[in-house]
């Protein structure tokens, strides 16, 4: 009988799969040091996240982070003199990249050499991808405006945080040694890409091909989380090295995207957040709603279901949809693999 781990490898590898489960049975997803994902508080004391409530937050990049009681996640606050980069053209006075050479990687490490590797993966956050790093650092709307009216400092900039996430992501393979490093990318919008996608391949492009390349030099599986839409660019997805597709959402057309990547990504998301993760929601909608994305995408044999947010916001969403997923997944599985 095939673990958990290997449950979910042959899916990704499409190698004979012959299961569909609960995702959350196949991986420990674990943050490397303390600092490395960026997090610092005012005094300089480092933290893995800013917790929920929480108000002008710093982070080692100067970013201030909010997350309200009703948002699911913290977000950066960069406007007017909060915003870290007020100039693109003269980006490197306003802040320091952090430093990576002195992290206390011991409790990391116990974490890592601790997992379950027999029946689980372990995967390591990679948070904040290139484009995310730019609307954190001087704004939405500046960012997107710079990124067509100053290509080149922002490529300079993006340039400098690759070759600086490259280094943070070898170090959590050389201390960790995880099978899978996610990163945090959101492009879009519910409809559409926040970048045209020609501005998208010019300068995002080449810097997401540099990271994902090194990271399976390494022999670790890539997963790119974007639940937005993103499928004007699937194509580019395989080319740059992304193996897996986590947050895919519902209005991107997952059918067309598996067959004009050939199956080559991986799609790991077609959960609709807003139909079950609210206040009220009952057990019955979330079921059926895990049931009908099964259903929808299951045929296709390169999906498995997966929360698009990665987490539920509201208690018990999680606990249904994966038991969900689990029993119902089962039955699916025997339709459509035999």
């Amino acid at each position: 009988m095939p673990t958990p781990r290997e449950n979910f490898l042959k899916l990704v590898h499409n190698d004979d799969p012959h299961w569909l489960g609960d995702p959350f049975s196949c991986f420990n997803c674990m943050e490397g040091p303390p600092g490395l994902p960026y997090l610092l508080d005012a005094a300089g004391n480092a933290h893995n996240r800013v917790s929920r409530g929480g108000v002008d937050v710093p982070d080692a990049w100067g970013v201030i982070w909010d997350w309200p009681d009703d948002q699911p996640g913290p977000t950066p606050n960069a406007m007017g003199d909060k915003k870290v980069i007020k100039d693109i053209t003269r980006w490197r006075e306003f802040f320091e990249f952090p430093d990576l050479d002195n992290l206390d990687w011991t409790e990391s490490i116990k974490l890592a050499e601790n997992a379950d590797r027999e029946n689980k993966l372990v995967m390591v956050q990679s948070p904040r991808g290139m484009f995310e790093f730019t609307h954190a650092m001087m704004g939405f709307e500046e960012a997107l405006e710079n990124f067509l009216l100053e290509p080149d400092a922002m490529y300079e900039l993006l340039e400098a945080y690759t070759d600086w996430k490259i280094k943070a992501a070898g170090l959590s393979i050389d201390h960790m040694k995880p099978d899978m490093i996610a990163n945090f990318s959101d492009w879009g919008s519910k409809i559409q890409l926040f970048l045209p996608p020609r501005v998208w391949r010019e300068i995002l492009k080449p810097l997401y091909a540099k990271f994902f390349g090194y990271i399976k030099s390494r022999g670790v599986i890539t997963v790119n989380h974007n639940d937005s839409y993103g499928m004007d660019i699937c194509e580019d997805m395989v080319e740059i090295g992304i193996d897996i597709w986590q947050g895919v959402t519902p209005e991107n057309d997952l059918h067309e995207i598996v067959s004009r990547t050939g199956g080559e990504l991986f799609l790991w998301g077609g959960v609709d957040m807003p139909s079950i993760d609210y206040p009220g929601v009952t057990e019955e909608e979330i079921r059926a709603h895990f049931r009908m994305v099964l259903d929808k995408y299951a045929p296709t044999k390169r999906f498995l279901p997966m929360f698009s947010s990665w987490l539920p916001m509201y208690p018990g969403v999680k606990e249904i949809g994966c038991d969900e997923m689990a029993k119902y997944g089962a039955e699916v599985a025997k339709r459509v693999f035999g």
